[in-house]
């Protein structure tokens, strides 16, 4: 494994404060202080986890793409490349993985105007469609939720030189200081009827559904208010989202609490599941997401003598062989660092994701 330097942790650290796939920190008077952690009844244990080799540390919030014989893995953070921004790491098995690099070089132009003050780009989102790959990430600054969400498109990842052939779309959607909502953590999916979509959202009101335009990844035009899907009652925190649909219902992962804060972090994750991509979406006792439900998938893992704590900013990666559930978590024997977690994802009968 290749040594993590401490800009990375620097600059790690500084995007926990930030803004996730849960690095936006709200307002201290929306700090979570007091949300339980799940019982130890409803406890996953990570058996199920793969032995994972290579570049695995400084990883938060890993978006994971399969193309051809290649895994290909953006995270936050610049994981040791000075002035680099989303980091590439590269697998051809799913468990040895190699640091290839930044994405960006630097904050784009418009950046500048729209998030005044900001310095890193943070929770990843990674697709391809119709044969172009499109990286979308998040700009924001410390406490606040004037924030942005940005699109880089592609025809081509090189390893080789990962900042190489993106160019950048702009912002997607963004978030001011009288907005409800923060423009962060993305995440797209197409329904089962064509349609695009974009989940995103942290802290605040909670998360949010956009439409998109199918041909410029961008957010299509005419589009209305955002859509609420889930939301927790303040100080409680909500963010992180992904969704996935399987048989005939859409998962909404979303991660609950507080993370970056190493070993003391208090991420776990949760979901929940509709017939309509734009729900409601309720957990397994049927409670709404909206009224702060979620059925949890991933527990904090303090609970469980877990030496990985605080599980959360999930992406899951469906196959023919099989579902995983992709996130960071916290490594107690390493000093707190956030380190890339794989797990099988199993389904109940009655059609309910369990991380084994």
């Amino acid at each position: 494994m290749k040594r993590i330097t401490l800009l990375a942790l620097l600059v790690l650290a500084s995007a926990c404060g930030s803004g996730n796939g849960g690095l936006a920190i709200a307002p201290a008077a929306n700090a979570p202080t007091s949300s339980p952690l799940p019982a130890p009844s409803s406890a996953t244990p990570a058996a199920g986890t793969l032995a994972l080799i290579g570049d695995i540390g400084a990883v938060h919030d890993p978006a994971i793409l399969k193309d051809g014989a290649t895994y290909y893995l953006f995270t936050t953070g610049n994981a040791g490349n000075e002035g680099g921004l989303l980091a590439l790491r590269t697998s051809t098995d799913l468990r040895d993985w190699t640091l290839r690099g930044p994405s960006y070089l630097s904050l784009p132009a418009w950046s500048k105007s729209a998030v005044p003050g900001a310095t890193g780009m943070w929770a990843p989102d990674i697709s391809k469609v119709n044969g172009q790959y499109r990286l979308y990430y998040s700009i924001s600054t410390f406490g606040t939720n004037r924030s942005a969400i940005g699109l880089a498109t592609a025809t081509k990842i090189d390893p080789n030189a990962p900042a190489a052939n993106w160019v950048d779309q702009g912002p997607v959607i963004r978030s001011q200081t009288s907005d409800n909502f923060n423009a962060i953590d993305p995440m797209t999916f197409t329904d089962a009827s064509g349609n695009d979509w974009m989940v995103f959202g942290s802290y605040w009101s909670g998360i949010k559904l956009i439409r998109l335009d199918p041909i410029t990844g961008l957010r299509l035009a005419g589009d209305p208010a955002p859509r609420a899907l889930a939301q927790r009652p303040a100080p409680d925190a909500v963010e992180g989202p992904y969704i996935i649909r399987h048989g005939s219902h859409y998962y909404l992962f979303v991660s609950f609490d507080a993370c970056c804060q190493g070993v003391k972090s208090r991420y776990y994750t949760v979901v929940g599941r509709s017939s309509a991509p734009d729900g409601p979406y309720v957990d397994r006792a049927g409670k709404a997401m909206l009224q702060g439900g979620g059925t949890v998938v991933l527990t904090n893992g303090r609970g469980d003598g877990s030496r990985f704590i605080g599980r959360g900013g999930v992406a899951v990666l469906q196959q023919a062989d099989g579902d995983f559930i992709v996130y960071h978590a916290y490594d107690t024997q390493r000093n707190g660092i956030p380190t890339l977690q794989i797990q099988r994802l199993g389904w109940t009968t009655d059609g309910w994701p369990v991380a084994q």
